[in-house]
């Protein structure tokens, strides 16, 4: 099995060996090269070929979020992962990165001590990223198509989509919410899912995303501004309006309560659960505890299996649950793991998601009304 290979593109030496011996630990991994800035990492992807590219963000001549547009522009979807800083200017540049293109985006070491805990850190966070974008598996052509990796240029392996059946759906419930779990791409989902919204829901929206402090409030803002909702991050206590979106804070479970006028907001900081905090899980769970049945749940990309345990609870209540595909995942861990679970009943590209969400709740409010 040949190794994944790997473009290094940052304009500190230091950094670049910290990776380098990070990701050289791993035999699975090959670093093939590297490069001080955007402009070289052109030549050097042109040079090499590389499965996927890490990206610094603050470089000089060019820097990456530049890079990251050049090499779309040029057809080449090769997996980029930014680095990024725990600081609102490096949430704001990771943002611009993900919507320019790149896949995903790790933060650097800050504060951590030794050598060796900074390329635990940095394996840590990079090993599992570049595994799930480049799989190196064999699959079993008897359950499986090959999805066409695209263009030419794209340096990816094609991937094995499983084929699924939907849940079947039986329901007239009214839906009286939505909450959406996404991670690993989900900044780029929900922005297509949210702005391809014609209107402003008849229903609370509530989300998680996996994102660290700082840039969970910074996704709200950008939401907020391209779509027609009003979208906020969570701070507890707020009640459920329809309306508005409501992006859980970084680091801090949001969950669901009930109050007099249906459902409000409450964030915890108790143990991460799927190795998450935020979870869906513990959103979804107590969305079903206020709510019942009369949910809309909407998994989108994302590592890991984060959501499949409450969804469980969200379809035996009577609930609807909506899936991105895997053709249109950047990574098909979080819903490919409700729909592998049976809990689907609609698996659907993310560009059909936003319709459908739409479709789905003004279905049932006309025919159920909201209580």
């Amino acid at each position: 099995m040949s190794r994944i290979r790997v473009l290094v593109v940052d304009d500190s030496v230091v950094v670049r060996r910290l990776v380098t011996d990070a990701l050289s630990s791993d035999p699975a991994i090959e670093v093939v090269g590297v490069a001080a800035n955007g402009q070289i990492a052109l030549a050097k992807v042109e040079q090499h070929a590389p499965d996927v590219i890490t990206m610094d963000i603050e470089m000089p001549v060019m820097n990456g979020i530049e890079a990251v547009r050049a090499l779309r522009r040029s057809g080449n979807r090769t997996p980029i992962i930014m680095f990024s800083t725990l600081t609102e200017r490096g949430a704001s540049a990771t943002l611009d990165a993900l919507a320019a293109g790149a896949t995903d985006y790790v933060t650097k070491p800050a504060n951590v001590g030794s050598v060796q805990q900074s390329l635990a850190q940095v394996a840590d966070q990079l090993l599992p990223r570049i595994k799930a974008f480049v799989r190196r598996v064999d699959v079993p052509t008897a359950v499986t198509t090959a999805v066409p990796s695209g263009a030419s240029t794209d340096r990816r392996p094609a991937r094995p989509t499983v084929q699924l059946r939907p849940r079947p759906e039986s329901r007239s419930k009214p839906i009286r919410a939505v909450v959406i779990g996404s991670s690993t791409g989900g900044p780029e989902a929900l922005s297509r899912v949210l702005t391809g919204l014609s209107a402003p829901l008849p229903v609370p929206v509530v989300v998680v995303q996996h994102m660290p402090p700082v840039f969970t409030r910074q996704l709200a803002a950008r939401l907020d501004r391209s779509g027609p909702s009003t979208v906020v991050e969570a701070v507890g206590g707020e009640s459920l309006k329809p309306g508005t979106v409501y992006i859980a804070p970084g680091d801090f479970h949001l969950e669901v309560a009930r109050s007099a006028v249906g459902g409000r907001t409450v964030v915890t900081q108790g143990p991460p659960v799927n190795f998450c905090r935020p979870s869906v899980d513990v959103m979804f769970r107590s969305a079903v505890a206020v709510y019942g049945g009369e949910l809309l749940g909407v998994v989108l990309t994302g590592m890991g299996s984060d959501g499949r345990s409450a969804c469980e609870d969200l379809v035996t209540a009577g609930g609807t649950v909506i899936v991105q595909d895997e053709p249109t995942s950047v990574v098909w861990g979080m819903p490919g793991a409700v729909a592998m679970a049976g809990l689907a009943h609609s698996i659907l590209p993310l560009d059909e998601i936003a319709a459908t969400v739409t479709r789905t709740v003004l279905h049932q409010h006309e025919n159920g009304g909201l209580r």
